[in-house]
């Protein structure tokens, strides 16, 4: 039991502080502009949930198979087009809250592909390969699927403030703006890693 405990505040502490500042954040914010409260934190649970699961599953000896690389390219192109699709603008709906936010049908399963899209193979999967091989696997699980909900809903929660004091248009074109420059920076990084 103390393994356990031990792997989930180690893994908890490394995911949360590699998650500050990193893209997934930016995306969590971005994601809390545009759709209901309960679609992202949904979406990001079940994303980050099954990430880090596979990322423990996996462990340090696999995480070499996988092509990281062609995944990170199509997660450019997906960013690149949800940024392309953000210009258009939607429909607003009242959220429970009483703000308004867009939605689609779709907005769950947006988050949760994007989130789960971006990440794979980022830094938080690597650490949690590398972390599941070294200690408890349900430990590394639990702690690092906790540290990097909490950094996302601390981007989560700025996202909705941002919602309710920043006009719909500069939402809109910040969030298409977030979402190209990530597409072309995960597209310069997977173009670099397969030309190597």
């Amino acid at each position: 039991m103390e393994a356990l405990f031990t792997a989930a505040a180690l893994s908890f502490g490394v995911v949360f502080v590699g998650e500050m500042g990193d893209k997934s954040q930016l995306m969590a914010l971005t994601f809390a502009t545009r759709y209901r409260l309960r679609s992202v934190i949904l979406g990001m649970s079940i994303a980050i949930t099954a990430l880090i699961g596979l990322s423990v599953a996996l462990g340090s000896a696999l995480g070499n198979l996988l092509p990281t690389d062609w995944i990170r390219l199509a997660a450019a192109v997906l960013f690149i087009g949800f940024g392309l699709w953000a210009l258009r603008g939607e429909s607003a709906d009242d959220d429970e809250d009483g703000h308004v936010v867009k939605e689609r049908r779709s907005g769950l399963l947006t988050v949760i592909g994007a989130m789960f899209l971006a990440e794979l193979g980022d830094k938080t999967m690597i650490m949690s390969l590398t972390l599941g091989s070294q200690y408890n696997g349900w430990g590394v699980w639990l702690g690092g699927t906790a540290g990097m909900l909490a950094a996302d809903l601390l981007a989560v929660f700025a996202g909705v403030w941002v919602a309710k004091h920043v006009p719909e248009r500069f939402i809109r074109w910040g969030s298409a703006a977030i979402f190209i420059v990530l597409g072309v920076i995960l597209g310069i990084e997977a173009v670099t890693a397969l030309t190597d």
